[in-house]
């Protein structure tokens, strides 16, 4: 990592951390607070993510063949972080979206899409059982034995993406208030997330499989549900900037990989992403209590 870097990381945390303090000293004096003004408000955010996968057992069926690869592992695939494509091309990147409205000062529910991005490692070798009878180079009776995941045998990518659209509920709490600190939230307020969600797969999955033409097209293959912890640290009411931590199971039993419908794969892994969300609360009307 560069200097320059480096230094920009620097700076930016004593930033926050000088604002931070700044906005304490100005109001540790103050008396009469709501620390969990939060019911009716909507809010919105837009961020990014780094994905980490289990390894994954995956079983291919078509016309002439039905065979699994076992313990095949994968990996994210990040964006080199510029100006373009994270604010010009903003789908590009791993991303996330989320909207959401509070229905009391303390639970919020929201949807949302999880743009996540999953590339089988390519070369790898795997234990295959099953059998291939299609005329290819590949065909044979597979009981276990050692194979090389070539390009001329295989890719497989959720590349645009692993798109996980999913309902959440979450609890979030000030901790400012939680620990009686006379902190004014209309300033700052420092909150935990905690929430659990579930949802579709919607990948829009890039395989070439035996030489069979390639198929990428959106389509909804399976089902997941996940559980999230997090620090969401909101200035002057409004705007926000969220960390969070997520975990959880994907199943897709029906993932397209050829032109021909009667192809599928099938798959289930765990996953585990670290997001960064910039957003906003705001009301539509005033429904205070």
């Amino acid at each position: 990592m560069s200097p320059k870097i480096n230094y920009m990381k620097t700076f930016t945390m004593k930033t926050l951390v000088i604002t931070i303090m700044t906005l304490l000293s100005l109001n540790i004096y103050s008396q009469d607070y709501n620390y969990n003004d939060n019911k009716g408000k909507f809010y919105i955010y837009w961020g990014w993510n780094r994905g980490y996968y289990s390894d994954s057992d995956i079983r291919f069926k078509g016309d002439g063949y039905d065979f699994t690869i076992k313990d095949v592992s994968a990996h994210d695939r990040q964006t080199p972080v510029a100006f373009d494509p994270y604010i010009t091309e903003m789908t590009i990147p791993q991303t996330n979206f989320r909207l959401g409205y509070f229905i009391n000062d303390h639970y919020d529910i929201s949807i949302g899409v999880d743009h996540m991005k999953y590339i089988m490692t390519q070369d790898q070798a795997v234990n295959i059982y099953g059998n291939i009878n299609n005329g290819s180079d590949f065909d044979g009776t597979y009981n276990g034995e050692e194979i090389i995941l070539t390009e001329d045998f295989l890719m497989f990518e959720h590349t645009d993406g692993l798109n996980y659209v999913n309902i959440e509920v979450n609890r979030n709490d000030n901790i400012f208030g939680l620990l009686k600190m006379k902190v004014n939230p209309d300033k700052i307020q420092l909150n935990t997330v905690g929430g659990v969600g579930v949802g579709i797969l919607y990948p829009k999955t890039n395989t070439t499989l035996m030489g069979f033409d390639r198929y990428d097209e959106f389509h909804v293959a399976g089902y997941g549900f996940s559980g999230k912890i997090g620090l969401n640290l909101t200035l002057f009411k409004y705007f926000f900037i969220q960390t969070e931590g997520k975990v959880g199971y994907i199943n897709m039993p029906d993932i397209r990989t050829t032109q021909s419908k009667t192809d599928k794969a099938q798959q289930d892994f765990m996953f585990f992403s670290n997001n960064i969300t910039f957003g906003a609360k705001f009301r539509l009307w005033n429904n205070k209590k």
